[in-house]
């Protein structure tokens, strides 16, 4: 659940931000309000990697059928064990 500041804690508190994101080993984000309403989220560095990443490819038309065609498969039992594919690959 995001943490919630204003703009005014915020501004107070920049630059213990990446403590308040990361604490108890949880990544959290931390939601800025301006006058009550949401206008900012600020999460970690990582977190906004995967993001991007996860919106890249989930905008490659081909990656998604590839996906979707793998995760049928895999519910259809046709998996490779991965010493077979480590043999079949010569890793």
């Amino acid at each position: 659940m995001p943490q919630t500041l204003s703009m005014m804690e915020a501004r107070k508190q920049l630059t213990s931000l990446p403590e308040i994101l990361s604490h108890d080993g949880q990544v959290d984000v931390v939601e800025i309000t301006r006058r009550g309403k949401p206008v900012l989220a600020v999460l970690p560095w990582e977190l906004y990697e995967a993001l991007s990443e996860t919106l890249e490819i989930m905008g490659d038309k081909e990656l998604m059928v590839q996906l979707r065609q793998s995760l049928l498969e895999m519910d259809s039992g046709k998996l490779v064990s991965w010493q077979d594919a480590k043999q079949e690959l010569n890793l």
